[in-house]
């Protein structure tokens, strides 16, 4: 079996060993200082765009760091590998290193490209189109993000209801389901406190427009007035174990 770990250990030192041989040391020591400031200011401007932008649904304070750490990180590559096509293969070998945060969302992902980019632009010598691009795309996200550009009708919320275990549940709680919600589904029943209650388990899709209190009132009155609990975003399972 092919050690993987081994051929990518391999082909970064092959590559390493080319960049160093093949390209050259001077570097512009003017412009080296320019540019890494340039970075580390649009670095610092991402990150602000990123931060306000996720204010309401929260961000964690490691990405809004490595936004700002990653311009000055591309950027340095390179000016000091000097040939820009070697420079992106070499960024290429430090892409094997994935994400492992269980939490990153599609919209950090973009953040981070964003972030590349504009180091790239930076180091190459482009500082004047990278803070272009810069405001170009940091007031798109910012209007996007003011006008809620892309929000979905619905929100994805898991259900719990618990019942009493003499109380009949099929189709005890549809009609209350189909007014708040644009689609719901029975995912699990369980047993609890020794089989005295039994612990509904729903996936709903409930309309924004929806009054949450009004939803959970009614529930209540048809559940014998027992705990209900609505979590904001679809969970898996394992949480009610």
């Amino acid at each position: 079996m092919l050690n993987l770990n081994a051929i990518t250990l391999s082909a970064t030192d092959d590559l390493v060993s080319q960049l160093t041989e093949e390209t050259s040391t001077s570097v512009d020591m003017e412009q080296f200082i320019i540019s890494t400031i340039c970075s580390i200011v649009i670095g610092f401007l991402i990150s602000g765009v990123y931060m306000f932008t996720h204010r309401k649904s929260g961000f964690e304070q490691s990405h809004a760091i490595t936004i700002v750490a990653l311009p000055v990180v591309v950027g340095t590559i390179i000016m000091l590998v000097g040939n820009t096509a070697q420079a992106f293969s070499l960024a290429g070998v430090f892409s094997l290193v994935r994400f492992r945060s269980g939490s990153i969302e599609s919209s950090d992902i973009c953040y981070i490209f964003f972030s590349v980019a504009a180091g790239l632009a930076c180091g190459t010598g482009y500082v004047q189109y990278a803070f272009l691009f810069l405001v170009i795309l940091g007031v798109v996200l910012i209007v996007m993000s003011q006008f809620n550009f892309g929000k979905p009708l619905t929100k994805h919320m898991t259900l719990k209801i618990s019942i009493p275990e003499n109380l009949n549940y099929l189709g005890l709680f549809d009609s209350t389901l189909d007014k708040y919600c644009t689609s719901w589904n029975l995912q699990r029943v369980k047993t609890t406190e020794f089989g005295s209650l039994f612990d509904l388990v729903f996936n709903a899709e409930v309309k924004n427009t929806a009054d949450q209190k009004k939803f959970l009132d009614e529930l209540r009155t048809l559940n014998g007035n027992l705990n209900i609990t609505l979590v904001l975003n679809r969970k898996e399972d394992k949480i009610y174990a």
